[in-house]
């Protein structure tokens, strides 16, 4: 991978009057990346990209997006991007290929119609009034419109939302194909599996700041991927990290005399690292502290 910086942004701010939205968030995008931009609703990341987009001025810091400040970028630089917003805005009284048509027709160098149609899967619709797709078959809509221009980096913003689960692995497969092209990515996405899927490198936001940013495969250190081993006794919930949980569990059993009530290995998903970097358990509830660890 280049160590080009597509996107740079150094302490970037915004402020809505006394609400702040974003508190100072610094991070390098590189060229043929992919980056995810991992938090709860309401955590900056939407602001984060409508700023980088050109679509909102920032409040303090500093960026750049294909070396353009985005409050400054023009219609050249603006071609050079391709974004799927959250909220869908095509015309209903047109079909998809209609639309598509119309929207390439702004690019200097489109991609073709017919073979963009067929990569978000809606040959079938190519001639369907965009107004009678479903929910999901207006996302993939969406999704050609992000690409049709052939962008150099394209913004993602839960582009999968309304998809069934067939629908989700063959865009997974069409985003891997952009990258394989050349293309950097910056996706937003409440789905875990989907950012473990296809991001290289992922930032977790929340508070309008960044808590961690790193490989996926990285998120929280090696200590967050340790096995926890958790049990009862007497009713307390007790709950270990070890390296060798097999060793541990046998070692309650004889000190037991039985297995432990309640027991339970588990080895933390991403869902468990990222939960915890917020500082959540899986209903949302802040988190209860491991008690232990092994020797103590």
């Amino acid at each position: 991978m280049a160590t080009e910086a597509v996107v740079s942004v150094r302490d970037l701010r915004k402020s809505y009057g006394d609400v702040v939205g974003l508190a100072g968030v610094s991070f390098e995008i590189h060229r043929g990346e992919i980056f995810a931009m991992l938090g709860p609703n309401g955590a900056g990341k939407s602001t984060t990209i409508e700023i980088l987009e050109g679509y909102r001025d920032r409040t303090g810091g500093e960026a750049t997006v294909l070396g353009v400040d985005p409050q400054r970028g023009g219609i050249n630089w603006k071609a050079r991007l391709g974004i799927v917003l959250q909220s869908t805005g095509e015309s209903g009284d047109v079909t998809v290929k209609e639309q598509l048509s119309h929207f390439a027709a702004y690019y200097p160098n489109p991609r073709n119609v017919d073979e963009v149609i067929e990569a978000v899967g809606l040959t079938e619709k190519a001639k369907t009034r965009i107004a009678r797709l479903s929910g999901g078959q207006r996302r993939r809509v969406d999704v050609a419109l992000g690409m049709i221009g052939r962008p150099e980096l394209l913004f993602l913003d839960e582009p999968t939302t309304g998809f069934d689960p067939e629908a989700r692995r063959q865009f997974w497969t069409l985003i891997e194909s952009l990258k394989a092209e050349g293309t950097t990515i910056l996706l937003t996405t409440h789905y875990l599996d989907e950012a473990a899927k296809l991001a290289d490198r992922a930032a977790v936001i929340n508070g309008g700041r960044i808590i961690e940013i790193g490989p996926v495969d990285e998120l929280g250190g090696k200590e967050a991927r340790v096995p926890i081993v958790r049990w009862r006794t007497g009713g307390r919930l007790n709950e270990q990290r070890t390296p060798e949980p097999a060793a541990l569990v046998s070692k309650l059993h004889r000190e037991l005399g039985g297995e432990p009530e309640g027991l339970e290995v588990i080895r933390p998903s991403l869902e468990d690292i990222y939960l915890e970097l917020l500082g959540l358990d899986r209903a949302g509830a802040e988190a209860e502290p491991v008690l232990g660890e092994v020797g103590e």
